[in-house]
């Protein structure tokens, strides 16, 4: 018969459970360093040294943010030897997709550049597209939408029918304006649609310049209006009808890009995200039961798609009356 008692018998469970729990924290540190090692242990691999065609990909909103540029300038100074730029988006911020013309127009300087429309390169994608030598697009996509947008919400109908007013000192009539709070005086209208207008001049001048077009073409598709891939090419917003093996056999063709390179993609991922190796153990850590761990490790992968967009946006959308 044994002469433990109740108590002493739970606390020796709560040791045995410490450590267990404790040996389980090490083994899983130990595999995810394994697993890390592993990872910039071939993390060369990324950087493609031999010959290929890199592929670009241009998705989502555009922002013009660091890790897009840098992966472009990486591009630039790699081994590749002409690229393929993936456009799917709806476009994004003005002085996002002027940022990324300018990296790839400096891109395209050093190598053969092409762009391929995914199902849409609208507005501000449009703006990326230019930055390339050569734009192909398949017959239903949607191209063009060539115009700037300044959207803000005007709260004050329903800030007074709850009775609520904002108050300001402001040193100009034109500081912080629109606010959002009050209807948009004459003034500050006549303010905003000089940005606007600025903006979009530059906009239709870029298309002018890089698309090769008299006033009267581009007058022709400088209203905002998207249009088909077939339509696009009478309209001299794109230059052929295909997708990426129309692109690679133009840069053989006219770039002379050698025959039956691989193409190969590059992404603003790291090193372990590329190989797997975050996900991989999130899901170690989950299945030992590190829920936290596991939350910690996944959310490194996440990226914000609620982002609010400041300023000017060249974007294309579908707004309730369309």
């Amino acid at each position: 018969m044994s002469n433990t008692s109740p108590a002493d018998y739970i606390v020796d469970r709560r040791l045995l459970q410490r450590k267990l729990s404790f040996w389980r924290l090490v083994s899983i540190l130990l595999l995810i360093a394994g697993l890390v090692l592993i990872g910039l242990r071939f993390s060369g691999r990324a950087n493609f040294g031999s010959q290929h065609i890199a592929r670009i990909s241009i998705s989502g909103l555009i922002t013009g943010d660091r890790a897009t540029l840098k992966l472009i300038n990486d591009v630039s100074n790699s081994n590749a030897k002409a690229v393929i730029l993936a456009v799917d988006s709806p476009g994004g911020t003005t002085t996002g997709a002027e940022k990324l013309f300018i990296a790839l127009r400096r891109l395209a300087a050093k190598k053969p550049t092409v762009a391929v429309v995914g199902t849409m390169a609208a507005s501000g994608a449009y703006i990326a597209a230019l930055g390339a030598d050569h734009i192909v697009s398949p017959g239903n996509a949607l191209v063009g939408s060539i115009g700037v947008l300044f959207q803000y919400p005007d709260l004050s109908g329903l800030l007074g029918k709850v009775g609520v007013k904002m108050d300001s000192v402001k040193s100009s009539p034109l500081k912080a304006e629109p606010s959002g709070f009050e209807p948009t005086s004459p003034e500050v209208r006549a303010a905003l649609a000089s940005l606007v207008a600025d903006s979009y001049t530059w906009f239709k001048d870029l298309v002018k310049t890089r698309r090769g077009m008299s006033d009267a073409q581009l007058a022709a598709v400088d209203d905002g209006r998207v249009f088909t891939g077939r339509q696009a090419i009478g309209l001299k917003l794109v230059d052929e009808i295909g997708e990426e093996r129309e692109a690679v056999a133009w840069l053989e063709r006219v770039k002379k890009v050698p025959h039956g390179l691989p193409v190969r993609d590059w992404s603003t991922k790291n090193s372990l995200q590329k190989l797997g190796i975050i996900s991989s153990s999130a899901k170690i850590a989950d299945a030992l039961g590190f829920s936290w761990l596991a939350h910690v490790l996944g959310g490194t992968e996440t990226y914000a798609q609620g982002q609010l967009l400041d300023g000017l946006v060249a974007i294309w959308q579908v707004g309730p009356t369309n």
